[in-house]
């Protein structure tokens, strides 16, 4: 990734997971909300004191995650080089054969046999093909879908807290509640798909593709405490939504979303002390 994409994506997922953890004031605003039995969500319904400021808060960070992530994705274009000496003209609409680059990854080209050039032919110096690396394509991908679904879930705020306020709960359970609700509910749902599937692509991208060793390192412990902490937090929606109590609803789903973001930390700090990519333009 070329060294000023690398560094805007960098800045732009480090603000991100940082407005991403504004839920963490909750310890010294009165929201008057109990974190180990609530939804994060639940700070930003529409009935809530600080409703306006943490669904400002998820907006900021949706937005800046999802512009990191663009340029991430864009700059999973690399190019390889075969060298001086091998002749042909790019762009003639030929094919090239591949060839095998730095551990095993194709990235290298050069021109069929059939076309090696003749005496006299100028010398077109460097071949050069753009190629993308599949594991990181799939996780900027994610993390744009995470962005752009966190960005939805502010603009989708619920009604009210239906785990601390059983009118709000009845309400919820006999549809009369605003079709916010089922809208949060699905991009909430998407935003947490796309951050396990951008944590599982990145992390293998990082340790397949020999980049980002900080997220090399500790992302695959990061990624097992997620699973963990989303199998917590299922079972206990599920749990809540049976009338079996909230399991620790909140302190599960916070856990949830702290993880996230302190992967997007790292994921940023990788960024700006990976090494290059073979050959790759700055």
């Amino acid at each position: 990734m070329p060294g000023n994409v690398t560094r805007a994506s960098a800045a732009l997922l480090a603000l991100g997971a940082l407005a991403y953890t504004a839920w963490v004031l909750e310890a010294v605003l009165r929201t008057g909300l109990d974190p180990v039995r609530t939804y994060v969500s639940e700070l930003a319904a529409s009935d809530q004191p600080f409703g306006t400021f943490f669904r400002a808060t998820d907006l900021v960070s949706g937005a800046l995650v999802l512009a990191g992530a663009v340029l991430g994705w864009a700059g999973t274009w690399r190019r390889g080089t075969r060298g001086i000496g091998h002749r042909g003209t790019r762009g003639s609409g030929q094919p090239w054969a591949p060839e095998a680059g730095p551990a095993g990854k194709s990235w290298a080209v050069r021109p069929p046999a059939s076309e090696a050039a003749g005496p006299g032919t100028p010398d077109a110096g460097p071949v050069r093909r753009r190629v993308r690396e599949p594991w990181s394509v799939l996780g900027w991908g994610a993390l744009a879908l995470f962005g752009a679904a966190t960005v939805a879930d502010s603009r989708l705020p619920l009604s009210c807290a239906a785990t601390t306020d059983p009118a709000c709960a009845a309400r919820e359970a006999a549809g009369l509640v605003p079709a916010t609700h089922t809208a949060h509910a699905v991009s909430s749902g998407l935003a947490m798909t796309g951050a396990l599937l951008a944590l599982v692509a990145l992390t293998v991208a990082a340790r397949r593709y020999g980049r980002g060793r900080p997220l090399a390192r500790t992302g695959p412990v990061v990624v097992a405490l997620e699973l963990a902490a989303t199998v917590w937090t299922l079972a206990a929606v599920a749990a809540f939504e049976a009338g079996k109590g909230t399991w620790a609803l909140g302190a599960g789903q916070r856990l949830q979303v702290l993880l996230v973001a302190v992967w997007l930390a790292v994921l940023a700090y990788s960024l700006t002390t990976s090494r290059p990519a073979p050959e790759e333009e700055r």
